[in-house]
């Protein structure tokens, strides 16, 4: 039997990833010059974000209370937007497509 058989891991989040997204979100609209905003492109965008920043999972209200102490962490919140920016220009040199 499997694990997800077993137990119930829909309450489990990564608040890190709305952070991410809003602040691609952000940066996006802010960019100026060439860049594709194709799915693939964001996706990919998001994805090495993820990939380069502390992931933040709860899965209760007081993991939603260390979530929010750590998003309010003025370093977490500079590395958070000095990785969205890496990923922006790393796709934007490298796009996922031809």
């Amino acid at each position: 039997m499997a694990l997800t058989d077993r137990y119930n891991f829909e309450l489990l989040e990564n608040e890190a990833e709305k952070l991410v997204f809003d602040e691609l979100e952000r940066q996006l609209a802010a960019f100026e010059g060439e860049l594709c905003r194709c799915n693939d492109c964001v996706v990919d965008m998001a994805a090495m974000t993820l990939n380069a920043v502390k992931p933040l999972y709860r899965i209760s209200l007081l993991g939603t209370l260390y979530t929010a102490q750590a998003m309010e962490d003025e370093a977490y919140a500079a590395s958070l937007r000095e990785a969205v920016s890496n990923a922006i220009e790393k796709i934007r040199v490298n796009p996922s497509h031809d």
